[in-house]
């Protein structure tokens, strides 16, 4: 018997678990176990009825062994906890793979929506208020669904997720209570357009906020950071940082209330993050030595190195201090301008000796050679020389 909440149904909206994925060639299993059991004790401890995902539960289609087990254990520990479970596959999901015995996990309260003859057929669980009917939209590629409705014209998402949404409304028309809806897609909050386009994100095309007009909730993935269209439109974000570029953007998942007029508080329930990240600038010596960058000696570290000179060994020497550093740029703070001119009028009138250090003066931007490295060039320049003579005099 499905457990709802006295007063309105509690649903936890998750989405982009990529279980699989690396980040800079590290495995994030064991990180998202953490996180994943820490989802499961906020649905115990807030009482939450339904959980829902929202797509790329996997990183891949072809998942190892191993992360099949991490969703088995994380779905088993979700329903333990007391949630029914409802979840829908993304465009970094095998559908098939992900369905497997889908009709099997429904009977333990774990429904799996990858098909497309699906996403008008909702999961309805009742509470005092009545029916909330649940519906999964898959990730369509159009490509791959356009000729299974030849009347419809099925060429773009929006196109795709319109039909979609078309069938979803038909069929909530002929039913009573509340509704949410699961998507994975890139949705922008802007009306649909005449324009031709070819605007994408990962792959997928934009799609307008507009098209999921109709339900109380709408649950989307494929974004990994926290993002609001609007009260009623969400993303939840993935619940690891995949990215640098995630830094400084919360871990978690949306905590929906529904009561009986339809969409009540939402709330933003915090993760924890096992390694957090941190993108440190500076010379090489003042990020190996400068006590403020203490705090991160056990983040994921990714340097920006402002020295002139690229340093030589960089990664070694910063993974001295901070082990788990596994990205290096060189973004000098002074670069060489070498102004309008073409190469060959930059080199007119110059000598051997000249144009190499400017060469030279250019790429370490600005810094020249020493005399060490001009005593260098000079013989190297002198030997070429003499090379070339000797070939000219035999010939």
């Amino acid at each position: 018997m499905v457990r709802v909440s006295v007063g309105h149904m509690r649903i936890l909206h998750t989405s982009d678990w990529h279980i699989g994925r690396t980040f800079h060639g590290h495995s994030t299993v064991e990180s998202l176990r953490v996180v994943l059991a820490a989802l499961v004790d906020e649905v115990r401890q807030r009482a939450v009825d339904v959980v829902v995902v929202s797509g790329d539960i996997f990183d891949s289609a072809t998942p190892a062994a191993d992360f099949y087990t991490v969703l088995t254990s994380s779905l088993r520990q979700l329903r333990e906890a007391g949630a029914t479970v409802i979840l829908t596959s993304g465009n970094h999901d095998s559908a098939t793979r992900l369905g497997f015995q889908s009709e099997f996990a429904q009977l333990a309260g774990i429904h799996v929506i990858t098909r497309h003859d699906q996403l008008d057929t909702p999961v309805t669980i009742s509470d005092e208020h009545g029916p909330v009917h649940f519906y999964g939209i898959p990730y369509l590629e159009p490509s791959l669904v356009r000729h299974h409705y030849p009347e419809a014209k099925l060429t773009t998402h929006e196109q795709v997720l319109g039909f979609a949404m078309g069938r979803v409304r038909a069929d909530l028309a002929d039913r009573d209570g509340r509704s949410v809806v699961l998507s994975h897609c890139f949705a922008v909050g802007v009306e649909s357009s005449d324009v031709e386009r070819d605007i994408t994100s990962g792959g997928i095309d934009y799609v307008p906020a507009g098209v999921f007009d109709g339900p109380d909730y709408v649950a989307l993935g494929h974004i990994h950071s926290r993002t609001t269209i609007s009260e009623r439109v969400r993303y939840s974000g993935a619940p690891l940082h995949y990215s640098f570029g995630e830094a400084a953007r919360p871990r978690g998942a949306w905590l929906v209330q529904l009561d009986a007029a339809g969409l009540g508080e939402v709330t933003w329930v915090d993760l924890p993050i096992p390694r957090r990240l941190a993108v440190l600038a500076g010379t090489i010596e003042e990020l190996l030595t400068d006590a403020r960058h203490d705090a991160h000696a056990d983040a994921w570290v990714s340097a920006v190195l402002t020295d002139q000179m690229r340093p030589l060994d960089g990664m070694r020497r910063l993974q001295q201090r901070f082990p788990h550093c596994v990205n290096v740029q060189h973004h000098p703070l002074v670069t060489a301008d070498a102004g309008d001119d073409s190469y060959a009028e930059r080199v007119r009138g110059k000598s051997d000796n000249e144009i190499v250090a400017d060469f030279l003066t250019f790429v370490r931007n600005g810094s020249g050679p020493s005399e060490y490295e001009r005593e260098t060039i000079r013989e190297a320049i002198a030997v070429q020389a003499a090379s070339d003579d000797l070939e000219e005099a035999v010939a």
